[in-house]
């Protein structure tokens, strides 16, 4: 539940055991095996490698089952060099010797093996960024002593295990493919179509993209021009979190062996044709990044990259701040005011300005201080339906919203919060951008004294003009507390009115959205 300040979000996951897209965003290639094509090996290098294991490297050896891998990043894990071997057959074991920098890799059979060892023959293996060497073994099979056995390396059965099941495809989705479904589970953050693309061509060239909601679920199609590549993102990137410790890919084959993209815009891509309309005019101005329309791919001057962490609210040096304004319309011009504003808006972000328009007072700029909280305010307050109205929220053209200069009339239609004590999301290391919700008719209040009970707290919530249904103080912490009231639409206008309201000398109510109700 939220209570009192919020903070930022942690960014990208660290590297570590449990790789996260940050990896994939700031590493040049992650893993490879020949969809991303490298320099001739340097055998110069790897000499003495090939002197431990007394192997010619100009001979591969007699075909074997077992493939010998050398030249391996230290921290490279078994699932790694199993999906170097899944395209080409079943991987029955697998062996790591990380202080040689070495790895076996056994196959099902002798062709499964000599396919693999013939194919990267011609294109070099990579493993995050490195070339690899693929030759036969001398083993004829891998037998692992009590010091290797995999009985005791949960990473590698948990590796083997993985390899059975893309051989042991189920009826519900199609077998290895170009094509690959999309699930992004605990979706807390917006996850954009320029975020996936960076993720998913770290890979492998990406050739199309579709987005769409099913199920309340938000899902992605992607395409591939092999089948290696699309097994190569499969095992790499299942399971990973996009940020901490949410908004999870959950990857299967797609049955579709092609993607049919019309349209270029924020909801689908085609890599291959620049060219394709957006199928919508609204959209051009709806998706300027930085002042610019969109054009259907990544914006001239801005690489992928810079797109990527853009659209993940990161911004680079020397980059463009993309666009952090709101354009609020439609709304009630009898109730709005700059603090109202920022008290609603303020559950999504930290809001920075607010600015009424002199001309049309039912127009408002909104500046909040990151990009990804402008997503999280459209995604959660377009169309809601506030002071009797129904307001729209979409992203400004502008960049930034001007204060009036000295002496010229305002009549207190602008305001700046920079300042403000009140911002949920400034202090580090807070949790609270996990407890963000969407305007429902039961509130959580916070930072409620001992002195207060509840009929002081439903009193006031009636005297700011709500209906209250329901009230809840929390069993194990009487701080907090649920109050339900008759409507949606009531419960904004009491957060707008109760947020910060002074329930005692040194005590004000912190008001949010539930996603609970009593």
């Amino acid at each position: 539940m939220m209570n009192g300040d919020n903070d930022d979000v942690g960014g990208f996951l660290n590297p570590g055991t449990k790789r996260g897209s940050d990896e994939l965003l700031s590493q040049s290639g992650a893993v490879s095996n020949g969809s991303v094509m490298s320099p001739a090996p340097n055998h110069a290098d790897n000499n003495n490698d090939a002197k431990k294991v007394k192997l010619d490297t100009k001979n591969p050896g007699a075909p074997s089952r077992v493939i010998h891998i050398r030249n391996i990043p230290n921290e490279v894990t078994e699932a790694e060099i199993v999906h170097l071997g899944i395209p080409f057959g079943k991987v029955t074991n697998v062996l790591v010797l990380k202080g040689k920098n070495q790895a076996f890799l056994e196959m099902s059979d002798e062709v499964c093996a000599t396919t693999m060892v013939n194919y990267f023959t011609n294109c070099t293996a990579q493993l995050r960024g490195r070339a690899v060497y693929v030759q036969f073994s001398n083993h004829k099979e891998l037998k692992t002593d009590q010091t290797h056995s995999n009985a005791q390396n949960p990473s590698a059965q948990a590796a083997l295990q993985a390899a059975q099941a893309l051989v042991n495809q189920t009826d519900t989705q199609g077998g290895p493919n170009t094509v690959l479904r999309v699930i992004v589970e605990h979706m807390i953050y917006p996850v954009t179509l320029d975020v996936l693309y960076q993720i998913f061509s770290r890979v492998g060239k990406v050739l199309k993209i579709v987005t769409f909601t099913k199920n309340n679920t938000f899902q992605a199609l992607i395409q591939y021009p092999d089948v290696v590549t699309a097994q190569a993102a499969k095992m790499t990137l299942d399971g990973q979190n996009i940020y901490n410790a949410c908004c999870t890919l959950r990857i299967e084959y797609s049955k579709l062996s092609n993607l049919n993209v019309k349209y270029n815009n924020d909801k689908s891509r085609d890599y291959t044709n620049p060219n394709l309309p957006t199928g919508d005019p609204a959209l051009d101005s709806a998706l300027a990044i930085g002042g610019m329309p969109f054009t259907g791919m990544p914006l001239a001057g801005v690489t992928p990259t810079a797109a990527a962490l853009g659209a993940a609210g990161i911004r680079l040096p020397g980059q463009a701040s993309p666009n952090c304004v709101l354009l609020v319309s439609n709304l009630n011009e009898e109730m709005v005011t700059p603090d109202a504003l920022f008290t609603l808006f303020g559950v999504y972000g930290d809001v920075q300005r607010v600015k009424i328009l002199f001309n049309k007072k039912d127009n408002a700029l909104v500046q909040m201080s990151e990009p990804h909280q402008t997503q999280l305010a459209i995604s959660h307050l377009d169309k809601m339906k506030t002071w009797g109205k129904q307001i729209r929220v979409t992203l400004s053209k502008h960049q930034t919203v001007q204060l009036p200069k000295e002496g010229q009339p305002d009549a207190g239609l602008t305001k700046d919060y920079c300042n403000s004590p009140l911002h949920r999301f400034k202090k580090p290391g807070s949790k609270n951008y996990q407890n963000i919700y969407p305007p429902s008719a039961t509130l959580h209040l916070s930072n409620i004294p001992p002195t207060v009970d509840e009929e002081q707290i439903k009193e006031a919530f009636t005297h700011a003009g709500a209906s209250v249904k329901a009230f809840k103080f929390f069993p194990k912490d009487r701080k907090m507390a649920l109050i339900q009231l008759g409507s949606v639409e009531e419960a904004i206008g009491a957060l707008i009115k109760m947020h910060n309201f002074q329930l005692s000398d040194s005590s004000h109510l912190r008001v949010s959205f539930s996603k609970s109700t009593i």
